[in-house]
């Protein structure tokens, strides 16, 4: 869990010429400072090909004071926090409406029944009442292209890698950020707001019996910031920090360009074994090619709850607990987590996936509206599960390429917008159970416009004015609108320069029925006023590989929240184009200067104003077709309990999946 806080839903010595880090001994960096550092000019291309890899080559150059420096420093304490234990505080004062017994014999037909059956199943174990003995089928419907946390990109891999990996810092169900208990002794932040610093503890190992000390998290940091490294989601963030240095195996610095009220999500950034990639990477910087990279993604050295006991591609994976995480010198100085085993199955199409939740094979799954509407209120569900949901701050969404030929003109993306039937999709595809998205931040956050701005309606006619000022005309008769466009070589591979192309271009989406109906409902829109698109199912891995290249028109796809706003930068800026996640290539300064605003700004009202005006900028501009929120539907085994949810769904925050368990009483 502790790996996932920063992202949106909703990606690790020998040989080296010079080592670019932050001590004053290291060779110094010409880049000069993190955010040209990630730019997108030539400049800072990097070093050619055949150039020898440097790690940590978009680190500054930066001399951190002495340690006994620091010790005149005046720091102010930061929350060390067990969220385990703050959840089971916040149970004390919260009421169940039934016993689990009692919960389980309800079927779920209204909100009031949906609130007993949530606050029932969310109580957390009393002592003795776990099995720890127990496995957990869990669902995932996309296999990981990887284990290693800085190349973690999907929900699928959030899960895994939550389970493999260790961080220092958590955040509770309101996103308030703790330092994590369970890693750290203390953690400060100097009065100026340009230092945090903390103290690990030293019962930490890897599942190689080697400690985990600060120095591997100063590695990690050093990978993370090396531009041969292709890392799509962790960067972002972490180039805001000028330095981390390890002072010694337990003591670490983190130091700011600014005080920045992001800085406290900046610090937590995945971590990786130093011992297992300091003499790999500069033979192997994209960390997934050679032989021993592959080797450590199929059998990774964790530093979390769980080892990998097996992993077949596409069909499962299997987690096992370790003993040396939560045990030290035999004695427990952690949490024992509460499942021996963890096993991921992969099942892509989520009525298979449903199909082995009433067999009982499955333990957990999402369902879609049409599964909680009418596949899951009958004894063949009922016979092992229960269900529950829970508002989610997840939307979906079209999203326009803008290096396609196509639509490059604002006029033309807010046609698509008007074109669609947002009704029939609402009313049809998502049964009525989901509300219409009208940008970024769902209407509960406290980062959304205090007017939400008017969701789209189709409007045939308006889409045609729309496409008819961008000179989208049928010119030729033949029924499908033509137009004189620009053709980019780097986009599509034809040549260069502008030539009239009909309305025609494929849409992506990952091959499930529900999300290849809702293309399809695109498709008929959009034949009713001569444009063509196709509709192209893909794999997921297939998908995120197209998307990360820029080479589609467009793709359906959604976003899970981060726990900060800033997050949203690495969807959104120009910079996050070829250091990020904004696939659709879209650029404006003034989102770009608001972003750069929103993370300096320390004030809560004026901060809000400024992420208030990123989304109303954004649902102008229309990069994507805002289509819904989907709220968490979830089905659970009956055998499980303590399962509580947040705006990022029942995981991904803290404690999330740690309170689940299997009663020992169920056996």
């Amino acid at each position: 869990m502790t790996i996932a806080l920063r992202f949106s839903l909703i990606l690790s010595v020998a040989g080296l010429t010079a080592l670019m880090g932050c001590s004053p001994d290291d060779a110094a960096s010409t880049v000069p400072n993190s955010t040209d550092a990630v730019s997108n000019s030539e400049e800072d291309a990097g070093a050619p090909k055949d150039a020898a890899f440097v790690l940590g080559d978009l680190i500054p150059e930066f001399n951190p004071p002495t340690k006994e420096e620091l010790d005149n420093v005046e720091w102010m304490d930061k929350p060390v926090v067990d969220v385990y234990e703050l959840m089971a505080n916040r149970k004390e004062s919260e009421v169940a409406m039934m016993t689990a017994a009692e919960a389980l014999a309800v079927r779920n037909k209204t909100p009031e029944d949906n609130h007993n059956i949530v606050s029932a199943m969310g109580t957390l174990a009393t002592d003795g009442e776990i099995n720890y003995s127990a496995e957990w089928n869990r669902h995932t419907s996309a296999d990981i292209r990887n284990t290693n946390p800085l190349m973690i990109s999907s929900s699928a891999e959030f899960d895994v890698s939550g389970l493999l990996s260790m961080g220092l810092f958590s955040f509770d169900w309101n996103f308030t950020p703790y330092g994590n208990a369970g890693s750290l002794v203390s953690w400060q932040t100097s009065s100026d707001g340009l230092m945090d610093m903390v103290v690990m503890r030293d019962d930490l190992t890897w599942s190689d019996g080697e400690k985990i000390t600060a120095y591997d998290v100063e590695f990690s940091y050093q990978v993370i910031m090396s531009s041969a490294v292709p890392i799509p989601a962790v960067r972002s963030g972490t180039d805001q920090l000028k330095c981390v240095k390890a002072y010694d195996e337990r003591t670490l610095v983190y130091f700011h360009f600014e005080p920045l009220a992001t800085n406290v999500w900046n610090i937590n950034f995945p971590i990786i074994p130093k011992h297992k990639y300091e003499s790999t990477i500069a033979d192997d910087p994209t960390l997934a090619s050679s032989p021993v990279h592959v080797e450590l993604d199929e059998n990774p050295v964790s530093g979390g709850a769980y080892t990998i006991l097996k992993r077949v591609r596409g069909q499962e994976i299997i987690l096992k607990r370790r003993d040396s995480y939560y045990m030290f010198d035999g004695q427990q100085v952690r949490q024992k987590p509460h499942f021996e085993t963890v096993r991921f199955k992969i099942i892509e199409n989520p009525n298979t996936a449903l199909l082995s939740m009433k067999k009982g094979e499955l333990e957990e799954m999402m369902l879609t509206p049409e599964q909680w509407q009418s596949q899951t209120n009958d004894d063949d569900f009922y016979k092992f599960n229960t269900k529950s949901y829970a508002l989610e701050w997840v939307y979906y969404y079209f999203g326009w390429n803008f290096r396609s030929p196509f639509f490059k003109d604002k006029r033309v993306r807010q046609a698509m917008s008007y074109a669609f039937n947002h009704q029939e999709l609402l009313e049809k595809h998502r049964f009525g159970m989901d509300e219409a998205s009208t940008g970024i931040f769902h209407r509960t956050s406290p980062w959304a416009p205090e007017v939400a701005p008017s969701s789209y309606q189709q409007d045939l006619t308006k889409a045609e004015d729309l496409l008819a000022e961008a000179g989208w005309e049928d010119t030729d008769g033949d029924g499908v609108l033509d137009n004189i466009v620009e053709m980019d070589s780097n986009f599509d591979g034809e040549s260069e320069g502008s030539r009239r192309v009909p309305f025609e271009f494929t849409i992506l989406t990952s091959n499930r029925p529900d999300r290849i109906a809702i293309c399809e409902l695109l498709q008929e829109n959009l034949d009713q006023i001569g444009i063509r698109c196709n509709v192209k199912p893909v794999e997921f891995t297939t998908l995120q590989e197209t998307m990360l290249g820029h080479k589609f028109h467009a793709v359906f796809a959604g976003w899970g929240t981060g726990a900060d706003p800033d997050t949203s930068e690495n969807l959104w800026t120009t910079k996050a184009i070829d250091n990020g996640r904004n696939y659709g290539c879209y650029s404006n300064p003034e989102i770009d200067k608001l972003f750069e605003q929103g993370k300096r700004e320390l004030d809560l009202g004026e901060r809000r104003k400024i992420y208030q005006k990123i989304h109303l900028t954004l649902w102008e501009d229309q990069p994507y077709t805002w289509l819904y929120f989907r709220n968490a539907y979830y089905a659970f085994n009956k055998s499980l309990r303590g399962y509580n949810y947040s705006p990022r769904g029942p995981y991904n925050y803290g404690p999330g999946a740690d309170t689940i368990f299997k009663s020992a009483e169920i056996q």
